[in-house]
């Protein structure tokens, strides 16, 4: 016979403000299976449970409801007391009178109070046909895999390869170091960026846990949380890396040039190149489409120069497979395409660049040596004006969000403008400055005391030639009028973006994606390095904007959440799965086509007691299945239940009301 125990919390003000806590009470007494029923201040504290504990052991309770708040909050904290006062952990049942009905209902404290009622007698008529279950254990595969070698996914990578966990780095250039690896200063410390990066980038090719695969993607993920197999292509490099000393012989002899994307076209590149000096690996590739060797049969200088016999035209992409425990996707961003804006004449004036553009003239080993130009002339620059939010929050071009580094790294550009060229007047169109960081605030004055220059607060309307000027036409809403400044160069700081095949990445992962391609996290506060699926992890602006430092602590707490899973041998899950009824299974599969966790696959069993004769039934993979419940709405045959959430349980809480 059932003996409930009902435990209903006052959670402070949150309840009991709104519902009769002692009418409650007093109704869940007259329900037949109840065996006790108490209400307390606070459940979830710790005379809270110990007052549970010494009602399951007093009361000689089989199964107990909790009347508070979303199982999300503290199931688990009543599931521990229930266990160490030896009750199975899942014949603990919430209803949430929280969320469900004092928060929902606060006008109306009478049928709020119904309604929590209600809930708390369909928790006690499912608790009569709840069922002792136990976890599941899972084996664990001793392996990270960081996809995306720049400052995140290096930080993840190091972090989890320094707790002794090996770890499979890919990048999909061929070499790591990202975004960050363009940049010059960083804000708000104005540091070297390749100074603090490079270092980094040196470590993860020494060390002994990571296994580096550049010039790669990845193509398919399979398995489940401990247990994934992954399949990386490896693009041909043309080049052996296990011979290839990186001497340069070959770079230096090859006589074909073309646009050198890693400085946004303003030089050029030869065929066979590493992206930048401080390269990791430090061994060039093959571009396939300039190399005439390839495209036309000829020259195949880079071969002859070769002492050691690295250059390879015959290499054909490449599979590898490896089997890991957990994933951390840190792939990246990339920049809005500012070309929508005709406005500004993006692509018609080449005085027009972009912030990225600017980044890579005023570094060291830029095209132009660190000195800012006029790329229509080459003449320095002596007055230029920044406009900020180019692409972000504009709903009209499909980014309404904020891109948030831009108005920092809009500051820090004219604090360097004005370090090149001290004679120079910078101007910065802004709807608002955002410079909520550690530090951002003061660098933002700092810059405009040090540099004079001026903000003009409003957008850009046009831009046109005047002459060899630049007219900048826009408003300052300060003053309440339209201005025109005439300017040498202007530069554009343009949103941050989702990668370009972000959501193919997440289709081949299994995760989710907003609107705007950026991967989704599990949840925005409690979980915001999780994802939807058990065991993949989100660093860096693969989950949406933001800045060095917050990129590298959310990589580290990537890894901290990965050495955290690894650390196990085996791995331990809900047991809220689907289960086959053997005897009903047709063995139609429609199940297998419902799955979105690919957790349901076939098997033969004997039919009947004839062992020669077989037939298909489905089978769960206990390790994938997410206890969605997809595969038993769908099933014909009635052949799947749902622990937690059975034909009985559901009916018992339908009837109850």
């Amino acid at each position: 016979m059932a003996r409930v125990g009902v435990f209903v919390c006052s959670c402070g003000a949150n309840i009991a403000d709104f519902i009769d806590v002692d009418a409650v009470v007093h109704e869940t007494k007259k329900i037949r299976e109840v065996e006790l029923a108490v209400n307390y201040r606070y459940f979830c504290s710790a005379p809270g449970q110990s007052l549970i504990r010494d009602a399951i052991t007093a009361h000689r309770l089989t199964s107990i409801v909790v009347a508070a708040c979303s199982p999300r909050m503290h199931e688990t904290t009543f599931q521990k007391a229930a266990l160490e006062a030896g009750m199975n952990p899942y014949l603990v049942e919430i209803a949430n009178i929280r969320e469900h009905s004092s928060w929902v209902h606060q006008n109306d404290k009478t049928k709020a109070t119904l309604k929590a009622c209600d809930l708390i007698r369909m928790a006690v008529a499912k608790s009569t046909a709840n069922e002792k279950l136990h976890e599941i254990t899972v084996p664990v595969s001793d392996r990270a895999l960081v996809i995306g070698g720049g400052i995140a996914g290096i930080q993840a990578a190091l972090d989890i390869a320094n707790a002794r966990h090996p770890v499979v780095l890919v990048e999909r250039q061929s070499s790591i170091g990202g975004r960050m690896a363009q940049l010059d200063e960083t804000f708000p410390t104005l540091d070297c960026s390749q100074c603090i990066l490079t270092p980094k980038m040196v470590e993860v090719a020494r060390n002994p846990y990571i296994e580096l695969i550049p010039y790669a993607e990845v193509v398919e993920l399979n398995g489940f949380v401990g247990n994934f197999k992954v399949k990386i292509k490896k693009k041909p490099s043309y080049v052996d890396f296990s011979t290839c000393t990186g001497c340069g012989a070959c770079t230096q002899k090859c006589p074909v040039k073309v646009k050198n994307e890693f400085n946004l076209g303003h030089d050029t590149r030869k065929a066979i190149y590493s992206p930048f000096p401080q390269a990791v690996p430090s061994k060039p590739v093959i571009d396939p489409d300039a190399c005439l060797m390839i495209t036309k049969g000829k020259c195949g200088l880079c071969s002859k120069v070769c002492e050691k016999g690295s250059i390879k035209y015959d290499m054909k992409e490449e599979i590898v497979e490896r089997e890991i425990g957990a994933v951390v996707v840190a792939t990246g961003y990339d920049l809005f395409d500012a070309r929508s804006y005709e406005e500004y004449g993006v692509g018609r004036y080449k005085d027009v660049i972009t912030s990225l553009e600017f980044e890579r003239m005023v570094s060291a080993s830029g095209p132009t040596n660190g000195v800012p130009i006029r790329p229509s002339d080459g003449e320095i620059p002596k007055s230029v004006v920044f406009i900020k939010c180019v692409g972000s929050r504009d709903e009209s071009k499909g980014y309404p969000y904020c891109s948030k580094i831009c108005c920092m790294y809009t500051a820090k550009h004219a604090m360097l403008l004005h370090h090149k060229v001290p004679d120079s007047q910078s101007f910065i169109f802004y709807m608002d400055i955002r410079a909520a960081g550690k530090g951002y605030e003061e660098f933002v004055k700092r810059v405009q005391t040090e540099t004079g220059v001026v903000y003009l607060r409003g957008r850009v309307g046009k831009i046109y030639k005047r002459g060899k000027k630049l007219i900048v036409r826009g408003e300052d809403s300060q003053i309440g009028q339209a201005v025109e400044v005439e300017a040498d160069l202007v530069v554009l700081a343009t949103a941050i973006k989702s990668f370009h095949d972000s959501v193919d990445l997440a289709r081949i992962l299994g995760i989710s994606y907003d609107q705007h391609g950026f991967f989704s996290e599990a949840h925005p506060k409690l979980r915001p390095v999780e994802t939807s699926k058990a065991g993949i992890y989100l660093a860096g602006c693969s989950q949406a904007p933001k800045d060095i430092p917050e990129t590298v602590a959310q990589a580290s707490a990537c890894a901290a959440k990965v050495c955290g899973l690894l650390a196990a041998d085996v791995l331990k899950k809900d047991p809220l799965i689907a289960k086959i009824v053997r005897e009903n299974c047709s063995g139609c599969r429609n199940c297998i086509k419902l799955c979105p966790y690919q957790a349901i696959s076939t098997e033969e069993i004997p039919d009947g007691h004839n062992s020669k004769i077989t037939r298909v039934i489905a089978k769960i993979n206990e390790g994938l299945c997410q206890g969605c419940g997809a595969c038993v709405s769908g099933c014909r045959s009635t052949a799947i239940n749902l622990c937690g959430a059975t034909d009985r349980q559901i009916v018992n809480q339908v009837n109850s009301i």
